[in-house]
């Protein structure tokens, strides 16, 4: 490892506890690694307007940190474990090429602010994924809403047959379960959308740092203005992050069980695409729906995530090195969360219906609901109209068509309101 940023003289530093100090710092900061060096060169562009750095030294270092990004993004520089972690990385690279321009780049940086910018620049990127995948998924959904509508589908309660429904309704509900989805993650980037950078170590330095000029030239809609809450937002805005995250994760869990109970042979009504399915090591028939089983567990990774970095953060204000631990939960979570929600637009695009199993699985008693509200609308006291279509000798064969035709109430199925959801859509972005 070079020698640490920290190090001082006659003080040696034993291998074994720097090596549990460090943790997986230097493998975790390979994920934001490029937006360190782009808050890296705002930084060193605010020390040159407030006269730190001279012209020519701003330029020698946005030379090199272009030069590193490009020699990070092709492989031949590797952030190992010659460094301590990301940050010393850019300092010992500026410091190696130029000497004491690169020297010079930490003035009224810490690593505290370092990493906060690297990852919120970072939040804001897995927060537009997430957003960009929720609006594709509720997209495709509305789609086969509008083009499936009238298919038949029975509908369950406590998993036991209870009326008809429809495709129409089955889709409209993931069409705008997704749409939500998309209005969080989006509206949790623009709560997280806040520079740290310049605050230091939380309580700002003895320079006119020009924030407002790092801010602009990062993409971010404010600057978080007290030095001393950047560093209490750490962990609560990547919590916040999670959750956001979670919230598509745990539609997706539910959808990917509906999906699970679905294509049983018991059931038969799907069928998934033939690469979403993986053969068994010793049963030759079986074809069994292993993604969708992990889509449906990936909900317990990103919420594990987020606990994780909360039981960090029983924490007085300031920093305190217990925050190094968050980036391990916040990569894993998101690396797995987005994982998972990327394989499931493909999967809705393709999935095919047995609308002949569908129709079959329709019995008398699913029409006794219909029945009950058909008797009240005539005059009937709802209740004795319900002890009326609780007897099995009035339940008879009926017509689904005209049970979901007559499904009038706004989002059922004889109203299901696919415009309104559509005008939710496009209004964030979605076509």
């Amino acid at each position: 490892m070079s020698d640490l940023l920290w190090q001082k003289p006659g003080v040696t530093v034993d291998s074994d506890i720097q090596a549990f100090l460090a943790g997986d710092d230097v493998i975790l900061d390979r994920d934001f690694f490029l937006h360190d060096i782009q808050a890296s060169r705002a930084h060193a562009e605010g020390l040159e307007r407030i006269g730190i750095l001279s012209a020519d030294e701003l330029a020698g270092i946005a030379r090199e940190l272009d030069a590193l990004a490009d020699d990070f993004s092709s492989g031949s520089f590797v952030l190992d474990a010659r460094y301590e972690d990301g940050h010393s990385a850019i300092e010992a690279r500026l410091t190696e090429r130029l000497g004491d321009a690169g020297r010079r780049i930490h003035t009224g940086r810490s690593r505290n602010d370092q990493v906060l910018v690297a990852t919120r620049l970072w939040l804001k990127e897995k927060l537009a994924r997430t957003h960009a995948l929720c609006i594709e998924t509720a997209t495709i959904a509305l789609d086969r809403a509008r083009a499936e509508g009238d298919v038949p589908l029975p509908g369950y309660t406590h998993l036991q047959r209870a009326v008809v429904s429809s495709l129409g309704m089955w889709w409209a509900a993931w069409a705008e379960a997704f749409i939500d989805n998309a209005v969080r993650a989006a509206d949790t980037l623009a709560w997280i959308d806040a520079n740290p950078l310049g605050s230091a170590a939380g309580y700002g330095v003895n320079l006119p740092l020009d924030r407002d000029h790092t801010t602009a030239a990062l993409g971010f809609g404010r600057m978080q203005v007290a030095a001393t809450y950047a560093q209490l937002s750490r962990g609560k805005f990547e919590m916040a992050a999670l959750e956001a995250l979670s919230s598509a994760m745990l539609d997706l869990r539910r959808l990917a069980w509906d999906l699970s109970l679905f294509t049983t042979g018991e059931s038969g009504f799907a069928s998934l695409p033939a690469q979403y399915t993986t053969g068994s090591s010793i049963m030759p028939n079986k074809r069994n729906p292993d993604v969708i089983e992990l889509m449906r567990a990936t909900y317990a990774s990103v919420a594990a995530a987020r606990t994780e970095i909360e039981q960090l953060l029983s924490l007085p204000s300031g920093y305190h090195r217990d925050l190094q631990l968050s980036k391990g939960a916040l990569f894993h979570g998101f690396g797995k969360g987005l994982q998972a929600l990327a394989l499931l637009p493909d999967l809705l695009r393709n999935l095919d219906w047995n609308t002949e199993r569908m129709r079959a699985a329709l019995e008398p008693s699913m029409y006794a609901t219909d029945l009950a509200v058909d008797m009240a609308r005539d005059g009937l006291p709802f209740r004795e109209a319900y002890r009326q279509a609780a007897d099995p000798a009035r339940w008879a064969e009926g017509d689904p068509a005209a049970s979901l035709a007559a499904r009038t109430s706004p989002g059922a199925a004889g109203d299901l309101r696919l415009d309104a959801l559509r005008a939710r859509l496009e209004a964030l972005g979605g076509v």
